[in-house]
């Protein structure tokens, strides 16, 4: 009799013996990664914070901005990264297996804490997915992991490192499973991203590392319909907002390589029009990432300028070939601008800029449940359905554009259609 029903059962317990061996061996890999990336991940936080506080009580540094990026381009030449893609190259290595060199590592952590402590506009998050993925890579070759588990590894160290920065675990998790191929998230990942996320955040707040998060006042407790339009027109303003970013972005880049082919030659120009800009601008808000100015919006404090200016600051840095991210300066965009027109719809603007930090950065990145799950980890619960509205809304007239070329859009956002493209 029990031999009948182990017959009759004998493939389901196999499969399920094969489920437990490999949720052990994920379980293990994703503590392993969380934890070497978490280490790197608060050492380059700390780095981070050190520069900006530096740079801020030495204003004289921005001087050193041309310098700087010879360091960095020579760098990358030194170690044969000229041609390195940077975040691109992370979302080609999941998709298509490709190998990261471990050398991005130790290339990203430098040029980006050069870039902050000299004053070039860039934020941290694209350093952390490299810095991430390119350990997670070297892992998986030393452990001799297949193709898929690979991919997997990866996306565990795009997580780690997005997590130990902003301590916003489920936003790190979907947000490397959503960026690569909107439309199409791996599952079979979720189990490790969310181990080697925890860890790694677990890791920053033990280190005294506080996770990103603001208190917005004047959030609706109730939905309204009057509100509810007001948060949809700025859901249209800031799809329009993040076009414009990318448009910029990828234009000033093209212009920068057609104009000055030279690498070096280009980027030391590009720190010398980011000087020159300063000192037009008449302040230092646009320098760095620039958190402080994110807070002051959240706060209910913006200059109606300030999203354009940041705009043109981040185009001409990372155009020339500093390095960074893009997804604060989205915030600080997305912020500032929120500030300022939501007044003028009846919003509040601590919520108005809220709104549209989340939905700006929604509309650059193309990933609208990693959008609704950072609202939530940064601004608590209330107003989430507006928050959701907003970034939707942006997600969707937002078009196929987007700060990552390698990403690929499966499907359409306005119908149930297979399209299978890069973003512009």
């Amino acid at each position: 009799m029990v031999r009948k029903f182990y017959r009759k059962y004998e493939d389901k317990f196999n499969r399920s013996e094969d489920n437990f061996l490999h949720f052990m061996s994920w379980m293990c890999a994703g503590i392993a990664i969380g934890g070497v990336v978490g280490l790197v991940g608060i050492a380059f936080h700390l780095l981070l914070e050190w520069a900006t506080e530096f740079r801020m009580e030495h204003p004289m540094l921005l001087w050193l901005l041309p310098v700087g990026g010879l360091a960095i381009v020579l760098a990358y030449r030194l170690l044969g990264m000229e041609k390195d893609r940077g975040t691109n190259f992370i979302l080609v290595a999941v998709r298509s297996n490709e190998q990261v060199s471990i050398k991005t590592a130790p290339l990203i952590f430098f040029s980006t804490v050069v870039t902050h402590l000299l004053g070039g506009s860039a934020g941290r998050e694209g350093a952390a997915l490299q810095l991430g993925g390119s350990i997670a890579s070297s892992f998986a070759r030393t452990w001799e992991l297949n193709e898929k588990e690979s991919r997997i590894m990866t996306m565990c160290g795009m997580a780690a490192g997005f997590s130990a920065l902003f301590g916003t675990p489920l936003t790190a998790v979907v947000f490397a499973m959503e960026v690569i191929t909107v439309g199409v998230m791996h599952y079979s990942a979720i189990v490790p991203c969310t181990v080697a996320a925890l860890v790694a955040s677990s890791m920053s707040q033990a280190m005294g590392i506080a996770p990103t998060a603001f208190t917005i006042a004047n959030v609706p407790g109730t939905i309204g319909l009057e509100t509810g339009f007001g948060v949809m027109v700025l859901g249209i303003a800031s799809a329009l907002v993040s076009i414009l970013f990318c448009i910029i972005m990828e234009h000033t880049s093209h212009t920068y390589r057609k104009v000055i082919p030279n690498s070096m030659l280009r980027v030391f120009a590009g720190g010398c029009i980011i000087i020159a800009l300063t000192y037009l601008v008449g302040c230092r808000d646009y320098n760095g990432a620039g958190m402080d100015i994110i807070i002051k919006a959240l706060n209910g404090d913006a200059k109606a300028e300030a999203f354009l200016v940041k705009i043109l600051f981040t185009a001409l840095t990372l155009g020339a070939g500093y390095k960074g991210g893009e997804i604060v300066p989205s915030f600080f965009i997305g912020a500032t601008f929120g500030c300022v027109a939501g007044p003028l719809l009846g919003l509040p603007p601590e919520f108005a800029a809220s709104l549209c930090m989340a939905a700006v950065f929604c509309g650059v990145t193309n990933c609208p449940l990693t959008s609704i799950l950072l609202c939530i980890e940064l601004f608590g619960f209330q107003g989430a359905g507006y928050y959701a509205l907003c970034c939707g809304i942006s997600y969707m007239l937002s078009g196929y554009y987007g700060l990552y070329s390698e990403q690929k859009i499966m499907y359409s956002k306005v119908q149930p259609e297979f399209i299978n493209k890069n973003v512009h």
